[in-house]
């Protein structure tokens, strides 16, 4: 008679972070197009992606992000830390309307750059006296963050509404 099978204690722990992985679903992020910058011979090559991301509260803005991303093995497996540089260009792309009154302040994309450490964050903020949205990109982490950042803004023809 053979002894059931015991899956050492440190599998469970492994298996529920890489499941939570899957399970996360990445931001509305619209891939436009990557450039390769380092060959890589086993797995993805190091590239530069661009992204577009529309605010959900605001119809009419498209934010394009363009940043780093690991290819290799580790890459390939999503093990992999993107770096922290990242550009961004906000567009008028129709017209602007709004779903409602916006908070002087608020995120509104976010995106893993790696398995459970960093985010990529896209903040809002509204310059009531110019009547400009501006748009702030930056990465961070569980432990320390980056001072890279890019910033963008969007001039808006009519009075943008403000919660209170």
């Amino acid at each position: 008679m053979t002894a059931p099978f015991v899956r050492p204690r440190w599998q469970r722990p492994l298996l529920l972070l890489l499941l939570m992985t899957i399970g996360c679903s990445r931001s509305s992020a619209e891939e436009i197009g990557a450039v390769d910058t380092v060959f890589k011979l086993i797995g993805p090559d190091h590239k530069i992606v661009v992204e577009a991301y529309d605010d959900p509260k605001v119809q009419g803005v498209t934010c394009y992000v363009s940043r780093a991303k690991t290819g290799g093995i580790k890459g390939a497996f999503g093990l992999a830390e993107d770096k922290s540089e990242a550009s961004i260009a906000c567009r008028q792309i129709s017209a602007i309307s709004f779903t409602g009154p916006l908070p002087a302040q608020e995120e509104v994309f976010n995106e893993r750059l790696s398995i459970i450490f960093k985010k990529l964050r896209i903040v809002r903020m509204v310059d009531a006296r110019r009547n400009a949205l501006v748009y702030l990109t930056y990465s961070d982490r569980v432990i320390e963050g980056s001072p890279q950042n890019a910033v963008t803004a969007v001039a808006v023809d009519r009075p943008i509404p403000l919660k209170p």
